[in-house]
């Protein structure tokens, strides 16, 4: 399973970027997929994560200003992040969780000014 991530980008605080994350292979049914960050001098930070029955679960800092999703169609993870803030700036991994594995993307960085 290969994960590639993209839609960083530089945004003003109070603007919107949107990521998406396609995996590719031979995949049947991912189950959990997320969204993490790291920013500078920090710890990786779960953000988002979508379970295979659509469940989602966010880190409060998000709540109400990001949204997870997910088309299993596609084997593609979105994250819808608006209302962005400096402090969202970090690079973005994606991660699934596929039989019993995880699988990293190469991360998107976004860069919020104020």
């Amino acid at each position: 399973v290969q994960l590639q991530a993209f839609g960083g980008g530089l945004v003003q605080a109070g603007g919107f970027l949107r990521l998406s994350c396609a995996a590719s292979g031979t995949i049947f049914s991912i189950n959990d997929m997320g969204w993490y960050r790291q920013a500078p001098g920090k710890q990786r930070e779960l953000v988002a994560l979508i379970t295979s029955r659509g469940s989602t679960n966010y880190v409060d800092s998000v709540k109400g200003r990001f949204t997870i999703s997910r088309d299993n169609a596609k084997n593609t993870v979105y994250l819808q992040m608006n209302s962005l803030k400096p402090e969202d700036a970090a690079v973005y991994y994606c991660k699934v969780r596929y039989r019993l594995r995880e699988y990293w993307g190469q991360g998107t960085k976004v860069t919020v000014s104020s």
